[in-house]
């Protein structure tokens, strides 16, 4: 019998995300706390949006393996190879309406969001994304995502074979149920850890990890 942590359900932990970081303080803490990821958001139209120099500063606050996520809607392409230079970012992530060979262009690696409309393929959507490092599951809704809603798990297919991280309306209440449901590789929150939009809440993130280990158990 193989002691490997492959083998071994019980050692898989899911991935945190926690996006829409404005400041320093936030970043820090949602770090300090337990979270893998941070997502820096560049699309004006969000109560979320950081220029590069902002981004840049919270980046170079983060301590040692907490990944950088850059978050892009139609972005220009110099605003991203700016971000790419300037930031770091482990992974850039195209919330859009990007075309493959948009995301393809930088040669970084990058995630794909999917806004979960009814209708959707997503085994067609995975196919035409098979580049991508994961798919963004997340509400369809105007703005292109950061409302707080939940869409419909029950379109999630069963046998997409790439890692899926799960957003829309996720907060501490309702992400161990998602969790036990779903089993996604990781999960992706904003609205449900803030104070306000565009704040975050140190305990709310407390909350909402704690609540990710608990499914996890």
């Amino acid at each position: 019998m193989s002691d490997t942590p492959s083998s071994s359900p019980a050692l898989a932990r899911t991935r945190i995300k926690i996006c829409g970081i404005t400041r320093v303080e936030d970043a820090r803490a949602a770090a300090a706390l337990g979270a893998d990821a941070i997502g820096l958001v560049f699309y004006p139209p969000s109560a979320r949006h950081v220029s590069v120099a902002q981004a840049r500063e919270i980046a170079l606050s983060l301590p040692p393996f907490v990944s950088v996520v850059t978050l892009f809607v139609n972005a220009a392409p110099d605003l991203v190879e700016e971000v790419i230079d300037q930031v770091r970012p482990a992974l850039l992530q195209f919330h859009g309406d990007e075309a493959p060979d948009d995301c393809t262009r930088y040669r970084h690696p990058y995630m794909r969001a999917a806004r979960m409309r009814e209708g959707l393929n997503l085994l067609d959507f995975a196919s035409r994304f098979s580049t991508s490092q994961a798919l963004v599951l997340d509400a369809d809704q105007p703005g292109y995502g950061g409302g707080g809603e939940v869409f419909d798990w029950s379109r999630i297919p069963a046998n997409v074979a790439h890692p899926l991280v799960l957003s829309g309306g996720l907060h501490a209440a309702n992400v161990t149920h998602a969790i036990r449901q779903l089993r996604p590789w990781g999960v992706d929150v904003s609205s449900g850890v803030e104070a306000s939009k565009g704040l975050k809440s140190a305990q709310r993130i407390a909350e909402f990890i704690a609540a990710v280990r608990a499914a996890d158990l």
